[in-house]
């Protein structure tokens, strides 16, 4: 299984039974779209694929009134099982992931050094202030939240602290002159404006 909805309504459905539309907002409020990517129009589909399989079943279907039937999900014990080896997999396995960056940095030749620079301190003000940020959000949520829940923050703040310092390291890298073949990219815009 690859989709992360999937991934997040299981997680959902291990704490209690839910209709579609709170797992949806539980989700929301627990900023599960942060952590993964996630496509809310499917919701629905990926309940359905996930009832068809058999990962989780209809535990109650009622009806308030005059409004549309609810079938309120569990999940079931094959439900459970996948997501546990899902979770494995994830923790253990490292995969190829397509962060933005790195598809821009794949391309950065394409941008004069000095455009390239300008770009890559505007990044480097932005991460520097993500992390402060993050920090003092760590701080404030740990102090309300077990730090197992906070761990998937923990990781990104390592995660742009790295990146940061790896910005600065290039950044230095092309304001000393010693990034390999810089004379070569300066001069391709020079004569190719």
């Amino acid at each position: 299984m690859a989709n992360m909805l999937a991934l997040a309504v299981l997680s959902a459905l291990v704490e209690r039974p839910m209709h579609p539309y709170e797992m949806a907002t539980i989700l929301r409020e627990r900023g599960k779209d942060d952590d993964m990517e996630i496509k809310w129009g499917s919701l629905y589909t990926v309940v359905r694929n996930l009832a068809k399989h058999g990962l989780i079943e209809p535990a109650e279907v009622g009806r308030d009134g005059r409004r549309p039937e609810r079938t309120v999900y569990r999940i079931t014990t094959i439900g459970h099982d996948e997501l546990v080896d899902w979770v494995r997999e994830l923790i253990a396995m490292p995969g190829p992931e397509h962060p933005r960056f790195r598809a821009g940095l794949s391309v950065l030749s394409v941008l004069h050094p000095g455009n390239a620079t300008a770009l890559l301190r505007e990044r480097l003000a932005r991460l520097d202030d993500g992390v402060i940020a993050a920090r003092a959000a760590l701080e404030q949520y740990g102090r309300e939240v077990p730090r197992l829940f906070l761990v998937e923050s923990e990781y990104d703040l390592a995660i742009r602290v790295a990146e940061a310092a790896w910005v600065r390291s290039l950044l230095a890298e092309i304001d000393l002159g010693t990034y390999p073949g810089l004379d070569a990219w300066r001069a391709f815009h020079e004569e190719n404006p």
